[in-house]
């Protein structure tokens, strides 16, 4: 390839130690990558030569080919990040990647689930059951908090800071934040907490906080499934996932007037710009409420 190996192996470095990018990320963005490279090579190209038309015409190839524009978005994206390496390395003294629009992909805004709706659903959990309180305390600390499912199924005890009212959370990267945690979500982690000492724990788990009968920490897809079963239950039709819950956090926040800053930290967002889907949200929700109260619609 073009670009030689001793780039590829500096840029792999960059996205692993610079960027805190999981191993599975960091292939991913060398798949993207490839297909750059392989454009170049059969135009006979080099990266330090690539002209913003060159890139133009990658991205017309990309549609070519049938690549969606949400695809093609990502690739370009990722091509941004080697160029910014390559600028960062000395490699290039220009970015011909400066100008380059992604294709628009539309704003595809989650389901989201009011304050109604997370009530009804924790009202269906049956706390005669050995695994009820569990779940309370699950899915509550999962709203209250606005975490990613595998932070929840992640998260020890040691972790919960009760008198200050804030949870450690190890997020993508290992990188860690402090979030606050509702009243109610440590009232019902005490509650748990009670039956938790009931379970013969399994050596390595001892400091997860929500475990499974079997003494483990929860997969993901138990959590899924305990979701999916009591939005069921509750009667709402919605793609509910633990996700749901998370963005369901975040727009609550906003429509109580939150500074997207500050959600932008309690999600652990590494951009801004991902957290402002939730404006968009927010907009829809402003739109709903004159359209459905005011006088004159």
């Amino acid at each position: 390839m073009q670009a030689g190996k001793d780039v590829i192996a500096g840029y792999k470095r960059y996205l692993r130690l610079e960027k805190s990018l999981s191993p599975h990320s960091v292939e991913a963005y060398l798949r993207d990558l490839d297909k750059l490279l392989h454009f170049m090579e059969s135009e006979g190209l080099t990266y330090s030569g690539l002209t913003y038309t060159d890139l133009q015409q990658f991205v017309a190839r990309l549609h070519d080919t049938g690549i969606l524009p949400r695809s093609q978005a990502r690739i370009l994206s990722g091509i941004r990040s080697f160029y910014r390496f390559l600028m960062l390395d000395g490699y290039i003294s220009t970015d011909p990647t400066e100008l380059l629009e992604s294709p628009k992909t539309g704003t595809k805004l989650p389901d989201i689930l009011s304050v109604r709706e997370i009530n009804d659903i924790l009202d269906t959990i049956d706390l005669s059951l050995p695994e009820g309180q569990r779940n309370r305390a699950m899915l509550e600390t999962l709203y209250s908090c606005g975490l990613r499912v595998s932070e929840l199924t992640s998260l020890r005890y040691s972790d919960v800071y009760f008198e200050e009212g804030f949870i450690r959370v190890e997020g993508k990267g290992g990188k860690q934040r402090l979030v606050p945690i509702s009243e109610t979500a440590m009232h019902e982690i005490r509650n748990y907490l009670h039956d938790r000492r009931l379970i013969s724990v399994r050596k390595g788990h001892e400091d997860i906080l929500f475990l499974s009968r079997r003494g483990t920490a929860l997969s993901r897809i138990m959590v899924f499934h305990i979701i999916k079963q009591q939005a069921a239950m509750a009667g709402i039709h919605k793609n509910v996932s633990p996700h749901t819950f998370r963005h369901s956090f975040a727009t609550h926040l906003l429509e109580g007037g939150a500074n997207l800053r500050a959600i932008q930290e309690m999600l652990g967002h590494e951009k801004i710009t991902t957290t402002e889907i939730y404006t968009h949200i927010d907009r829809e929700f402003l739109r709903r409420e004159i359209l459905e109260h005011h006088p004159r619609s």
